[in-house]
Order: C-alpha cells, then sequence, then structure tokens
C-alpha cells in the first residue's frame, strides 16, 4: 500500500492551509482512507493504487508549498475507519520520506521511502525530474495540459484532444500543439506509468537471498 504523508511548508509564518488543501484534492481511484488532518498543517491518506499516488503528488507539487512524502509497504490491517488510528511500515516509510523532503537541498521538496530501499530510490529520482518539469511550466502551459487532459479523459487518445483543447481555450490547435510541446506533456504522460511501475515495486517485500529480481 502507499501512505502519504504532506505538511506545509513555513506554516509558522503562513496561514492554515490545510482546510483548503482538502477541499481541493482531485477524485482518486484506490483511495482507502482518505486524507485528513493528522497535528499540526500535515495530512495524511493510504492508496492501494500506484497511479493514483503518482496523481496526488503531482497536485500537490504543482500548487506548491507542501512537502510530500511517499511510503511504498505493509499496513497493518483491518483498516480503522480513521488515517489518525492506521499504523505499519508504509506509515514510518512516509514519515522518514516527509521528512527527508522537508531538505533544504531538495530541487522538489518530494521523498519516497519503501519496503525495496533501491526501487524507492528510483521511483523518488523519477518523481523529482518529473516534479522539477512541472515546476517550470507556465500559465500558458498549464492551460494547454488542463484542457488536453479533460479531453483525453472525454474522448481517449484516439480523439480529437487537440481540437478540443483548442477549442476550450479558445486558439488554434497549431498554438495548443506549441504549448503542449513546450509543456513537455508527451512525456510526462510517458512518465507517468512508468512511475506508477516503480512505486508499485518499491511496495513489494524484499525478495529472499538467491532470489531473481533482488534489488542490487
Amino acid at each position: 500500500m502507499f501512505v502519504v504523508t504532506v505538511d506545509q511548508q513555513g506554516s509558522r509564518r503562513s496561514t492554515d492551509q490545510v482546510p483548503a488543501l482538502l477541499s481541493g484534492l482531485p477524485h482518486l481511484d484506490g483511495l482507502l482512507l482518505p486524507f485528513e488532518r493528522t497535528v499540526g498543517d500535515e495530512v495524511q491518506a493510504v492508496l492501494d493504487d500506484p497511479a493514483s499516488t503518482v496523481e496526488v503528488a503531482l497536485h500537490l507539487l504543482r500548487l506548491g508549498g507542501w512537502s510530500v512524502g511517499i511510503g511504498a509497504g505493509p499496513v497493518l490491517e483491518p483498516l480503522p475507519a480513521s488515517t489518525r488510528e492506521a499504523s505499519g511500515a508504509a506509515f514510518i516509510a512516509a514519515r522518514e520520506a516527509v521528512e527527508a523532503a522537508k531538505s533544504r537541498g531538495r530541487p522538489v521538496p518530494v521523498a519516497v521511502r519503501g519496503a525495496r530501499p533501491a526501487t524507492a530510490r528510483d521511483a523518488e529520482a523519477v518523481l523529482t525530474l518529473l516534479g522539477s518539469v512541472l515546476a517550470r511550466r507556465s500559465t500558458a502551459g498549464w492551460a494547454a495540459v488542463d484542457a488536453a487532459r479533460d479531453a483525453l479523459g472525454r474522448t481517449g487518445a484516439d480523439g480529437p484532444v487537440q481540437q478540443l483543447a483548442a477549442e476550450r481555450l479558445g486558439v488554434s490547435q497549431q498554438a495548443v500543439s506549441q504549448r503542449l510541446r513546450a509543456a513537455h506533456w508527451a512525456e510526462e504522460q510517458a512518465v507517468r506509468p512508468v512511475l506508477a511501475r516503480l512505486l508499485a515495486a518499491a511496495d513489494l517485500p524484499e525478495p529472499a537471498e538467491g532470489d531473481v529480481g533482488a534489488d542490487g
């Protein structure tokens, strides 16, 4: 499973952003325990879907102002009714991850810890790179990406995605194409499933000594 622990940056110098965060989170598949405040300006959730874990991590990085920790591993079951009452190795990993994400030396405030440490480090590296791309995306780029994602969700990959995005934005398809290229949207779409697979692998227990596939 995946525990996402998020802590507001500079909370002592700014207003409490947790209510706004909780009300603006996207719909997520595989959300076993919803995001809720755990302590101070920290929120936490439990998911069993790696793609949704990627989605919410990127959403939080886009918002800015949050340190994001992802823990991959087992959670004690049966799950309680509240995230605050849950426990397990994934929670410990998420705590370590969010503390690492707060480091001032990090280019992107995100970290991943998991049952397979080497694979978790790989997932963190890819997520950091993707977060860096998103951080450099312009307002126009985000508008084009949002319009394209909406069109993709309604029509699928074979639909007139750029045409619908252009109609929504009131610009030409050529302009949408240029903005999507500048925003590296195609690259993001290609990397998301790779990152999800890495997270899924980081959730697996370490193989026994001598088994094929052990982290080297």
